[in-house]
């Protein structure tokens, strides 16, 4: 797989994530009774970036919270044909139940991994809402899954493969797009 370019970088990433924070903000009128949740790896390190950048807007701390989607996804036995999943389990801070829960995840693609979110989500508890916020949106769906907040909307094809490095995992902030 080799890299075609680099599509947004530690800034523009900066920048999509405050953008995001203002408008989970105004679609809620504040925060109050909302709760981020992060999915698994990457969305709990953009839902705690969001944490902060909201914070620092309200005054006020959101919480914030992740969930393993590892045992609800449709491709289990494909990724899983020689070993055990391994699953981390999902740590949400409080209650979801009549919560505005938005989802943080770093790629929209088919909008399977959103599905096994909004499943494990709900064996948890039952939210007065759930939101959806991605870094990038690359189209492509195979579900009827979209967004309320998007970062970058990156049309792609099918040959192609976004790949988001966080400073947590990764040591760099930068999104790009590599041809499989």
């Amino acid at each position: 797989m080799s890299q075609k370019a680099v599509v947004l970088d530690e800034q523009a990433i900066r920048r999509a994530l405050t953008r995001i924070a203002h408008e989970i903000i105004e679609k809620n009128k504040g925060i109050e009774g909302c709760i981020l949740v992060g999915i698994r790896t990457r969305g709990i390190y953009l839902a705690n970036r969001l944490a902060e950048r909201i914070e620092q807007i309200e005054g006020t701390k959101v919480s914030v919270g992740e969930i393993d989607i590892t045992l609800y996804r449709d491709d289990l036995t494909k990724k899983t044909e020689n070993q055990e999943p391994l699953v981390k389990g999902s740590d949400l801070p409080t209650d979801v139940n009549d919560q505005k829960v938005i989802l943080i995840d770093d790629v929209l693609y088919t909008g399977r991994t959103v599905r096994a979110a909004l499943d494990a989500l709900i064996d948890i508890g039952r939210p007065s809402s759930i939101q959806l916020a991605v870094l990038v949106d690359r189209g492509h769906r195979e579900l009827p899954i979209r967004a309320d907040f998007v970062g970058k909307n990156i049309p792609t094809s099918s040959s192609e493969k976004i790949v988001v490095e966080l400073k947590e995992v990764d040591n760099v902030d930068q999104v790009s797009i590599h041809n499989n």
